[in-house]
């Protein structure tokens, strides 16, 4: 996946690259949509801000009745918000169309949001296979096994880590062809640069997209075969929201993966390069790459609209706070995760 993780300057560097680098054909795409693409990252950080802090404290704030999944909802909200917490900066760059934050930042920056989006991709993997064994399996083992969800979620976060090393430590603020303008992006030279950019894209698509996809469908695909000939309705809202968060995922980050791969095969010579199909390419880059950094703002409402559970969860929190009445709270107490002991190891997310 070329860009997943670097949505925001990379749309920008790509227009560039081709400004600079390809045959003279005319773009207005960034003086059209910058301020667009402004207002809409400012828009998704501060959705994604508050909606992953409460999914956080929600969390947190969970005693008897938190599972392996909760824990692992909380870590992809944690990675959801650090990935929100860069917009301003990529933002910024847009507007000014220059990378004022100095090489430190801008090594900083980029690898908070590699290892954010890896960390993301890997956690929801991590929830198909804990659902997978939690209802095919029938067994809650892995959810009584508090110190093992915690190794996990530990490797989960050391290989996004190393995954985003690569970029930390190519990435430069720099300026091209000696311009006064800076630009964050890999310091690499100009013959090394399409072999860098083949390899990073060859590592997100099969690392970051396809091989999640591989293990979150195949886990989803026996579980939903176990719910159907299953008339337990808990295990049925208890998939409500997983399905609905992967159903996202791949809705968001499908569409620019596509447009991604068509880029690559067209950079290297396999799909035929004019004005006219560049130019759509950048049009679809732009709309999928908005599409795609929204997905750090969706989880926490499909947990607020689709996950009656979490509701309840984070009307009781605010009820004992005095933030919401006492009637507000019982009028959208029923199915709540404290009226059933049948839910007890139904992550409360849901």
């Amino acid at each position: 996946m070329s860009n997943m993780s670097n949505m925001g300057e990379d749309l920008y560097n790509y227009i560039l690259s081709e400004l600079e680098f390809s045959v003279p054909c005319t773009s207005n795409l960034v003086a059209v949509n910058g301020t667009g693409v402004v207002i809409g990252y400012i828009v998704v950080f501060f959705l994604g801000l508050m909606g992953n802090s409460v999914v956080m404290f929600a969390v947190c704030t969970m005693k008897k009745h938190r599972t392996s999944t909760d824990v692992y909802l909380m870590h992809l909200a944690i990675a959801d918000l650090l990935f929100s917490l860069t917009l301003p900066f990529w933002a910024v760059y847009i507007n000014e169309s220059s990378w004022v934050f100095g090489t430190f930042l801008c090594k900083l920056l980029s690898g908070v949001q590699e290892a954010a989006f890896y960390s993301c991709v890997f956690l929801l993997a991590c929830i198909s296979i804990d659902r997978y064994v939690a209802i095919v399996k029938a067994t809650q083992f892995l959810s009584k096994q508090h110190h093992v969800v915690r190794l996990v979620c530990g490797l989960v976060w050391l290989g996004a880590t190393m995954l985003s090393i690569p970029v930390v430590v190519q990435r430069e603020a720099l300026s091209i062809n000696n311009s006064e303008v800076l630009h964050c992006y890999e310091n690499v030279t100009a013959e090394k640069m399409d072999d860098w950019r083949l390899g990073l894209r060859v590592l997100r698509h099969v690392l970051g997209f396809f091989f999640p996809l591989t293990v979150m469908m195949v886990c989803y695909g026996c579980t939903v075969g176990t719910l159907f000939r299953s008339r337990n309705s808990q295990k049925h809202k208890a998939m409500r929201v997983i399905l609905c968060v992967v159903l996202a995922f791949v809705i968001c980050w499908l569409p620019n993966n596509v447009a991604v791969l068509v880029d690559t095969l067209m950079r290297g010579g396999l799909v035929k390069d004019t004005c006219h199909s560049r130019d759509n390419l950048e049009v679809a880059m732009y709309i999928t790459q908005a599409l795609a950094f929204m997905h750090c703002a969706i989880n926490p409402i499909l947990y607020a609209f689709v996950g009656k559970k979490f509701r309840n969860h984070l009307l009781a929190l605010l009820s004992k706070k005095g933030l919401v009445t006492r009637e507000l709270f019982i009028r959208y107490r029923a199915g709540s995760v404290y009226s059933s002991g049948s839910t007890r190891h139904t992550s409360v997310t849901l």
